[in-house]
């Protein structure tokens, strides 16, 4: 009796388990830029581990009707279509215009949302008040989009290209940086339209739409959510999610040929607006401050684990380059002296550019967090090497030539008497290039991964609180890169005492 009762459960669990299986929605990877991302995609102001906003709520709403499970993925915006192509994620949403210009790389999605660009000025100008007027002007836009472009054709406009939209508005609110901005209606009306020192001029210009991006050869995926989105726009789906956050307007009113007026409240927005303009006391932001711990750590700990493991391949390679200068083939010498120059020569981020986006051109494609590993471990190894070669060089040659009297090999002799004595030496310039690299690792947030600097630009964007934020997250890196102060200064004085030891022992 009991063994077909056993038998009974096992069969039962088995069921539920080849259940749980066969349900298992298949994921649907997509990218955006969380950074400065209002209306788009954003961090939630009450619960800043959450990530809303308009086209978080459309992809969303398509993923369910493909049955599948969305996984955000962030990238800057600059890297968003190079990422999509090197298949880091399925497809793109971030207010992305559907251009002539972006065809020939991606293609798109039907239409989810038609708007135009909006100009922008200073309460306090009253020269420009439409397009043309910004001919030898300081114009803010985004890089590769519309505005841009019509900056471009309006002529002798000068064009000032920004990474975040909001220190776009912050800076021409300041009032001698920027004479205006041109960026999508949206985005002015989220970033603008509430600041007392911004106002808006002129009529509408342009007529764009928003669409998904996707890779030219994911035919079948944008198919797919194609019929998706036009399922949710027949059933007035993404008519809500527009007006949810204050975005329905008369051209896609008409576009659809539905009313252009909002059937529901614009909830969104409203919350939106009431974030930004509530006032924090200083306890309020204390409490803020301590909510936002757990993501910095999170942030802080990627960070860490980057830069450790880049810093072991920086000083192996690192190594191996200096052993092959000073001691190998001439041929071989001057190959090595050329890898030193090239990496020393060339910026860091133009590196990880070409091993993340550029290699995969060439069918090597690697995962992010590897990439950035290496990234940053050859091109610290460049310096490690002149570390180690100048340590090796310092001991003198007759330390070399005594332990071949011994009969020492040459390997020995490095391995037992020149490296050791080269460490004493080494240890101060190489702990520095560990904190150096440490900071340098805020560059992998251009190749999708999110660290400790990634983390803060989008609080610090979604608060408004760049210099709290700021100092939190300064102190961070600070607490990072102490402990290994502490241990290099400790690792010196113990070599140190190690020497005078045996400078004793030979005296003697």
């Amino acid at each position: 009796m009991l063994k077909n009762r056993n038998f009974v459960v096992t069969l039962f669990c088995l069921f539920f388990s080849l259940q749980a299986f066969c349900t298992e929605k298949e994921i649907l990877r997509w990218g955006s830029d969380a950074n400065s991302g209002a209306p788009y995609v954003f961090r939630d102001a009450k619960n800043p581990e959450k990530i809303i906003g308009l086209d978080v709520d459309i992809i969303e709403a398509v993923a369910k009707k493909l049955n599948m499970k969305p996984v955000f993925v962030q990238n800057l915006w600059d890297g968003l279509i190079p990422g999509l192509n090197a298949g880091n994620y399925d497809l793109v949403i971030d207010g992305l215009e559907i251009i002539d210009e972006r065809k020939q790389s991606i293609s798109f999605s039907l239409p989810y949302y038609i708007t135009y660009e909006q100009l922008v000025v200073n309460k306090n100008n009253h020269e420009i008040t439409e397009l043309n007027d910004l001919k030898g002007k300081r114009v803010a836009t985004l890089p590769a989009s519309l505005a841009y472009k019509i900056l471009e054709d309006v002529g002798g406009v000068n064009i000032k290209k920004y990474g975040e939209e909001v220190n776009a508005y912050a800076d021409l609110a300041a009032g001698d940086r920027l004479d205006a901005v041109l960026l999508d209606a949206p985005i002015a009306k989220y970033y603008a339209k509430h600041n007392a020192m911004l106002k808006f001029v002129g009529p509408p210009i342009g007529y764009m739409k928003y669409g998904i991006a996707f890779k030219k050869d994911n035919i079948v995926l944008k198919n797919k959510v194609n019929k998706a989105l036009d399922a949710l726009i027949k059933e007035g789906k993404i008519q809500s999610i527009l007006e949810k956050w204050g975005l329905w307007n008369s051209k896609i009113a008409e576009a659809w040929g539905a009313d252009p007026e909002a059937k529901s409240e614009d909830i969104g927005y409203k919350e939106y607006l009431r974030s930004m303009n509530l006032e924090r006391t200083f306890i309020d932001k204390v409490k803020l401050y301590i909510d936002f711990l757990p993501l910095l750590a999170k942030g802080a700990v990627r960070t860490l684990e980057i830069s450790i493991l880049a810093m072991v391949v920086a000083v192996v390679f690192g190594l191996f380059i200096a052993l092959i200068r000073l001691y190998a083939h001439p041929i071989l010498s001057k190959i090595a002296l050329t890898y030193v120059e090239i990496i020393r020569g060339t910026p860091l981020l133009i590196q990880l550019y070409l091993i993340f986006y550029g290699l995969p051109n060439l069918g090597i494609k690697l995962d992010p967090f590897f990439a950035a590993v290496i990234g940053l471990g050859m091109n610290y190894a460049a310096s490690e090497a002149e570390n180690y070669r100048a340590g090796i060089s310092s001991i003198p040659h007759s330390q070399m030539d005594a332990a071949f009297a011994l009969g020492m090999s040459r390997l020995e002799s490095l391995r037992h008497i020149v490296i050791p004595q080269a460490m004493r030496v080494v240890i101060p310039p190489v702990t520095n290039d560990f904190i150096a690299l440490i900071k340098d690792s805020s560059l992998v947030s251009v190749i999708t991964l999110v660290e400790l600097t990634t983390v803060y630009g989008q609080l610090a964007s979604t608060y408004f609180d760049y210099l709290g934020i700021g100092l939190l997250t300064a102190a961070m890196y600070f607490l990072i890169g102490l402990p290994f102060a502490r241990l290099s200064r400790m690792a010196e004085k113990y070599y140190s005492v190690n020497y005078k030891k045996q400078l004793k022992g030979v005296q003697s």
